[in-house]
């Protein structure tokens, strides 16, 4: 099989799967599962996958991984899907809504897994033409995105990555219509940490703060004042942006009360600021309070680092959108966080946006439990992840071809 029948098969099985994918995700998306509690999703995708053939390996607690092509390849390829949703209550009215209170996936990671599921189920049915070039396939479903440090190193360590040459994931955008492809090459995402400060101090009556701790005021400075610091005393070119989430302290409007804490997530764009900033934030919390008298402590745990795409991963993924009848558009670099970076901390690839917004339609917000995704995203993500993964090397026609096809 020559590489535009390869690339027309692929298309093809994509097709004739669209209708199982589509259930699929609104399968998943009727039932989420937190971060580490990925269980039913991992059932249902090891069952589809060995019911076709597929090698199979659960990884340790959730999540698993599935091989297709070449038993002893020249090169190895992974695509990754992350599996699970947030601790969000959705609001979207949709048929299939989830039916877990309090859950849902706000992120599109439903799609992620379908389209996952679909690449691999289409290269299992191509599996004598990724033996003739020598590739095998590796699907990552992969669990815990959602917290931090991420459940991408949980899996690295199980062995995802074992001999695997390069590895591609996409991640939905409701800012890019369906159809459309976000690329970058570098950074695409920013490092990401999650940051605690909690405050002790006496507490009283708010009648008499004078004799007090004022740690309600205190906090507040917190608040305020870390940032702005921050942003003072590093590079503006780093990027950083600390923000709060959560702020907690008392309960009671007359009472000064002797603990309180703020949590939020500090990110930037720069790698090596990232490494280096966690003695800087410690000395401005504790300059901040030290004229009210508390204590503090700063608790910061590390999250991830930026997803840094190579040249080749987003070269490859540019081919492949073309070949997959998809738009390739430019993308910036955003702060969100992922924990793609690891899986690119040890071997080359890329990430790509994949758009999800209906032609005309409204533009929603990840994160969010009115998200509505158009489900074209499922089959082209589906096409667009198995073709990456067979032009990876060598099977690459030229533009006039891919954009025929």
């Amino acid at each position: 099989m020559n590489d535009d029948a390869l690339l027309a098969a692929l298309g093809e099985r994509i097709s004739h799967l669209a209708a199982e994918l589509i259930d699929v995700r609104r399968d998943l998306h009727a039932h989420p599962e937190l971060s580490r509690e990925e269980t039913r999703t991992t059932e249902l995708v090891a069952a589809r996958l060995g019911a076709a053939g597929v090698r199979v390996r659960l990884l340790p607690g959730t999540g698993l991984l599935a091989e297709v092509g070449a038993p002893d390849p020249e090169h190895r390829v992974a695509l990754r899907a992350d599996m699970d949703a947030l601790p969000v209550s959705e609001r979207t009215g949709l048929d299939y809504s989830s039916q877990v209170q309090g859950v849902c996936h706000a992120c599109g990671h439903d799609v992620h897994v379908a389209a996952l599921l679909g690449a691999v189920l289409a290269l299992r049915q191509c599996e004598p033409a990724l033996v003739e070039r020598g590739i095998a396939v590796r699907g990552i479903f992969q669990a815990a995105e959602e917290i931090m440090p991420g459940g991408a190193l949980e899996a690295i360590s199980a062995g995802a990555l074992d001999g695997v040459d390069t590895v591609f994931a996409v991640h939905c955008d409701p800012t890019l219509d369906v159809g459309e492809v976000g690329l970058r090459e570098g950074p695409l995402t920013a490092a990401c940490d999650q940051v605690a400060v909690s405050l002790h101090g006496r507490g009283g009556h708010t009648s008499r703060p004078q004799l007090t701790e004022d740690l309600t005021f205190a906090l507040a400075k917190v608040v305020t004042d870390v940032p702005a610091a921050l942003s003072r005393r590093l590079d503006p070119r780093t990027g950083t942006a600390l923000v709060w989430g959560a702020i907690s302290a008392g309960r009671a409007p007359n009472v000064i009360p002797s603990t309180g804490e703020c949590r939020g997530t500090l990110r930037m764009l720069d790698a090596q600021a990232w490494q280096t900033v966690g003695p800087l934030l410690e000395e401005i919390v504790h300059a901040v309070v030290q004229p009210y008298g508390v204590q503090a402590k700063v608790e910061r745990v590390k999250g991830v680092p930026p997803v840094v795409n190579t040249a080749a991963g987003i070269e490859a993924f540019r081919l492949a959108s073309l070949a997959s009848g998809m738009h390739p558009v430019p993308t910036t670099q955003s702060l969100g966080g992922e924990d793609f970076s690891w899986y690119l901390a040890h071997t080359t690839g890329a990430m790509a946006r994949l758009g999800t917004r209906t032609h005309g339609g409204p533009t929603f917000d990840l994160h969010q439990g009115d998200l509505v995704v158009d489900e074209g995203a499922v089959v082209l993500g589906a096409r667009l992840l198995a073709t990456v993964a067979v032009l990876r090397r060598g099977a690459r026609p030229d533009e006039r071809s891919l954009e025929a096809t």
